[in-house]
């Protein structure tokens, strides 16, 4: 993964448990590194071992730390570092959800080496949706829920997602059903 998502880890530690924790969590991790480098690749191994840590030291779930990362994620990583990316993803949730693999394709144009998750939309109806996560990463349906739910903040739409189908249950890709009700007004 990128040092983007490294980065993002270490703001959301050390803004929610202080950076004595985040110390901690390297220690734990047995990563030297103090500084990710936002557009470099790092194996993936180092970032499941910051998370790893991380829940280990905070004593939060593993479910819990991914939900509310990908919360972070969309809500401070994606808007203070890529804002305009963003706002070229969608004009609300549904075209944002929709247009997710696209999306995406913009990101590699920053990241090329991005092995980004294959995702789709299925039933698409004016208020729900199945949101398709195929990834060669294990481990990470959490965060795609934190990330939907941080999508539906951003665009001020009450959602809900649930799994209703895992690879962990054996499907072979994670399953989300999507719902929503009307966005509430920007002001």
């Amino acid at each position: 993964m990128y040092g983007v998502v490294n980065k993002s880890i270490e703001e959301f530690v050390v803004g929610a448990y202080g950076l004595d924790t985040w110390n901690d969590v390297l220690e734990r991790a047995e990563i030297e590194a103090l500084v990710f480098i936002s557009n470099e690749p790092y194996p993936d191994d180092i970032t499941y071992r910051l998370i790893g840590a991380a829940t280990a030291i905070t004593g939060i779930s593993t479910e819990d730390f991914l939900i509310s990362l990908g919360h972070h994620w969309i809500l401070k990583t994606g808007l203070n570092h890529y804002g305009a990316l963003l706002s070229a993803g969608g004009r609300d949730l549904k075209e944002f959800l929709v247009n997710l693999n696209e999306f995406h394709m913009r990101v590699r144009l920053i990241f090329p080496e991005l092995k980004p998750p294959d995702l789709s939309c299925t039933d698409v109806n004016g208020d729900s949706l199945k949101l398709h996560y195929r990834t060669h990463r294990e481990g990470l349906g959490d965060f795609v829920i934190g990330l939907v739910q941080g999508l539906g903040a951003l665009f001020r739409t009450p959602v809900s997602i649930s799994l209703i189908e895992s690879r962990a249950g054996g499907a072979d890709h994670d399953v989300f059903d999507v719902k929503w009700s009307a966005s509430v007004d920007r002001e």
